[in-house]
């Protein structure tokens, strides 16, 4: 198997993880500070509300990054993997933590404790502004990813976010594109903002469509093309100004 190659569909994680921002010596010094942590699939990495004590370097396997309303509705905020830092902005500001980490797959990390990761950036002026740049490109995708899916009805949404998780998680086999983190359909229907249900119908028009297939855990993308022209029906029509 092959990772996919798509042209960019207005994704909205493809930014440079934090590790490879940093220069080589940087990179070394921070994980010299770390201890090791390993995690099985599903296990908790770092709980919403909770007091901050340190971050994760992600070294291998996937994450999703939630957050839960006062309803109990989860909405899937991001997905973190190999290269990422996880937990920085409750460490750096003292407040709870606004989000649960929960790992897809195994995960190994290091945790850096509160202090030392402070003092790391006070010895780093350089370090510090890397993670200043890649606090400013997760808004900008957050605000971006608003501003689109406010113009998109649910289909057309859904269609965006499968051809985000093909371009950045995607991988050729022999049938399709599948899609390398295992995501379930209520994972998928709090990333676009829907319920399960509707979910699950839709998934079923796109299998009937032969433009998916689907199993445990496990997506196939056959007919990218076909998510293409539903996504951009909308960004189509938004631009008609044409009522959603």
């Amino acid at each position: 198997m092959t990772a996919a190659h798509l042209p960019s569909d207005g994704g909205l994680d493809d930014r440079v993880p934090f590790l490879a921002r940093l220069e080589s010596e940087d990179r070394a010094a921070l994980l010299a500070l770390g201890n090791d942590l390993e995690f099985i699939p599903r296990a908790t990495l770092l709980h919403q509300n909770e007091p901050s004590a340190h971050i994760l370097l992600i070294l291998h396997g996937w994450t999703k990054v939630t957050a839960s309303a006062a309803n109990g509705y989860q909405a899937l905020l991001a997905l973190r993997g190999p290269g990422d830092i996880i937990g920085e902005s409750a460490v750096l500001t003292g407040r709870a933590r606004s989000a649960t980490v929960t790992a897809l797959a195994p995960v190994k990390a290091k945790a850096v404790e509160y202090e030392k990761f402070r003092g790391f950036l006070a010895r780093s002026p350089d370090a510090s502004f890397q993670l200043l740049g890649l606090t400013a490109d997760r808004m900008r995708a957050t605000d971006q990813r608003r501003l689109e899916f406010a113009s998109l009805s649910v289909r057309e949404r859904f269609a965006v976010l499968l051809l985000d998780l093909a371009r950045t998680h995607g991988r050729r086999t022999d049938e399709g594109i599948e899609v390398a983190v295992p995501l379930s359909k209520q994972e998928l229907a709090g990333a676009v903002g829907a319920s399960r249900e509707m979910v699950q119908r839709l998934l079923k028009d796109l299998r009937e469509r032969e433009v998916v297939l689907t199993g445990r855990r496990a997506l196939v993308i056959l007919r990218p093309d076909v998510l293409r022209r539903i996504a951009r029906s909308g960004a189509t029509r938004a631009t008609d100004g044409a009522p959603p």
